[in-house]
């Protein structure tokens, strides 16, 4: 599974359904701005894996996550298949075996390697990805000032899916070291810790918008990219409705673990419960006691939590609970509904949060931590950056949607059943890539992500 950005008005139509819109500006304009991004994007990438060893980058600890040099091989694998193989005469495969092992799940391209084995890919090397990665990327750029419009909107949803599978290397390398009995680091902390300590504000609670609201988008929006799960624009009819003024903390969640949150199955939902006792789950994961202080792995290795910051790591399982939770506190607590999160956040700059710059700068932050410019809009904080924000709503398509054509129309839509949608991006979402409309999606079990939860109440 993947998972899915800028702004403009003068629009150029993507391929199929696939993009709501791209760049606005003059093709030879596009280009050259598509050349520039490309190089910078596809650098951060080989930037994240820099301090990994082969082994490393080969490891894979569960079908959920892949192995990062798997990451840099099957986003390179999408560019050289749906743009230098089919928008470039006489182009050559860089090696003809590739398309087996990198290929994820389009089936319209063919059988691949199974999921559950790409870390039984001890060859290629990661030295030999890396060459496979130098050679398309020339092929690209020299590629990339004669294609047409429709492979130049391919070549930019490749850097959306590029910046898709940077987060999922990241979170992944930290699932994977996680398991290591030395808590090895891969950057240092102070690289991914604030130069301070700060506190959480107090939580208020902030009237959303009530009544029909629009939501999505739609090709010819004041958006230069989004993915097609994104669309069609429509109207939705909001109740009365409040959203907390930032997301639940560190110490928001040892309170509801001190208090038997884990313990209480009045609590939970039924399936969420079952899968509780059955993994044994009580407290998010990658934390840990030791001598009395509470710890969480982070790609810096084990760090004292933060108990200003988001809570993260959490399952929409674990979300829903801790909501049922605090309606004692909060009468009529519950999870958002993916509405009301945008509709709030349709007036908020999406690249304003903590979000990756750069390699080392992967750990939420308390509110106002070491990111003066996070925004304060009508009361509401960190709606972008630092976690993932699960929402009660089941990801399915909006009125109206139609899958696109050919392969690329694998991308979303087909997995639009038994998932739930988050909002917002994370400390681990390359900038500029989430937007108000974006929707990440997750089975209700899963939590190697930096999940979190802003809770909602009815008025």
């Amino acid at each position: 599974m993947e998972w899915g950005s800028h702004r403009g008005t003068n629009l150029i139509a993507g391929p199929a359904a696939l993009l709501c819109a791209t760049p606005p500006l003059l093709a030879g304009s596009v280009a050259a701005l598509l050349a520039h991004r490309y190089s910078d994007g596809r650098a951060l990438s080989v930037a994240l894996v820099a301090p990994l060893s082969d082994a490393d980058a080969s490891a894979q600890t569960m079908p959920d996550a892949s192995p990062a040099k798997w990451h840099l091989a099957h986003t390179t694998w999408f560019f050289e298949t749906f743009v230098l193989r089919d928008h470039v005469a006489g182009y050559q495969a860089f090696d003809d075996r590739y398309a087996y092992l990198f290929n994820s799940y389009y089936e319209a391209e063919g059988p691949r390697h199974a999921r559950a084995a790409r870390g039984l890919l001890t060859r290629p090397s990661l030295d030999a990805v890396l060459a496979w990665r130098r050679a398309v990327d020339a092929a690209m750029l020299a590629a990339i000032p004669h294609l047409a419009a429709d492979a130049l909107a391919l070549v930019e949803l490749g850097l959306q899916h590029e910046a898709q599978h940077q987060e999922l290397l990241l979170t992944d390398l930290t699932h994977l070291l996680a398991q290591n009995p030395l808590g090895p680091a891969v950057w240092s902390a102070a690289l991914t810790t604030p130069s301070a300590p700060t506190r959480a504000p107090t939580l208020t609670w902030v009237t959303g918008r009530e009544g029909i609201v629009d939501i999505g988008c739609d090709a010819g929006d004041d958006a230069d990219f989004a993915f097609d799960c994104e669309g069609p624009r429509h109207r939705a009819l909001l109740p009365p409705h409040a959203l907390a003024s930032h997301p639940a903390t560190n110490a928001d969640w040892a309170a509801f673990i001190a208090d038997g949150g884990y313990r209480t199955p009045a609590l939970w939902l039924a399936d969420g419960w079952a899968w509780a006792q059955g993994e044994a789950i009580h407290a998010p994961l990658h934390w840990r006691e030791r001598d009395g202080v509470i710890e969480r792995f982070t790609l810096a290795g084990w760090q004292p939590v933060d108990h200003h910051a988001p809570v993260t790591h959490i399952s929409l399982y674990e979300a829903d609970a801790y909501a049922s939770w605090a309606a004692a506190q909060w009468s009529g607590a519950r999870l958002p509904i993916e509405d009301e999160w945008e509709s709030a956040a349709q007036s908020i700059d999406p690249a304003s949060g903590n979000q990756l710059d750069r390699a080392g700068s992967v750990m939420p932050r308390a509110a106002y931590a070491s990111c003066p410019s996070d925004p304060v809009i009508a009361g509401l904080t960190q709606m972008f950056g630092d976690v993932w924000e699960w929402t009660g709503s089941a990801y399915r398509p909006y009125p109206g949607f139609r899958t696109a054509p050919g392969a690329v129309g694998e991308y979303n839509g087909k997995f639009m059943s038994g998932q739930f949608v988050l909002r917002g991006g994370s400390c681990a979402t390359p900038r500029r890539h989430v937007r108000a409309s974006y929707r990440n999606f997750f089975y209700p079990h899963q939590r190697w992500q930096f999940s979190g939860v802003r809770l909602a109440r009815d008025i």
